[in-house]
């Protein structure tokens, strides 16, 4: 399968990006939808306003995963520029697309996108408990630093990212 990946276009799909980012929380914690709710804002004018500071600052890191015309992810992501650090916010894939491997597919754009712009180790939050991310994570070389630095509820993962 060949996933084409775009720029977010908050024009046309902020809705969409609100869904998928608040399904994610959902899946990683018992009260994501009320987390999501408290950190995005009043209709998440706050998260919306945040993603297109993200996408304004680099259009590649924030994209859309098409299968065709079908939107079936998102991937959130930020370029630390002079600590040459690269951070994901968010990888999401559509519930009927999980365990088909296509996760792969987006790490692999994450790393080529980092790789790119120089960057040289990459770092996430996950929850503990979503044990499906820190497996997938783990099997592509994400080492788990323990609780996240005033974050009592995450974890921090980082990984190397190999010059091109």
């Amino acid at each position: 399968m060949t996933l084409v990946f775009r720029s977010i276009d908050l024009a046309a799909h902020a809705e969409l990006c609100v869904h998928f980012r608040r399904d994610a929380f959902v899946c990683s914690f018992d009260d994501g939808d009320k987390r999501f709710a408290l950190e995005s804002g009043e209709h998440a004018q706050g998260y919306l306003k945040w993603l297109r500071k993200r996408i304004t600052a680099c259009p590649e890191s924030c994209v859309h995963v098409f299968d065709g015309q079908e939107i079936i992810g998102q991937i959130e992501t930020e370029l630390r520029g002079q600590e040459k650090l690269g951070y994901v916010y968010l990888f999401y894939l559509i519930p009927s697309r999980r365990g088909q491997g296509i996760s792969d597919q987006l790490h692999a754009y994450v790393m080529q996108l980092f790789q790119e712009v120089g960057v040289i180790r990459a770092q996430l939050s996950v929850s503990p408990t979503n044990q499906a991310a820190i497996s997938f994570y783990k099997r592509h070389g994400w080492q788990d630093l323990g609780t996240r630095p005033g974050h009592s509820d995450f974890n921090l993962m980082e990984l190397a990212i190999e010059a091109a």
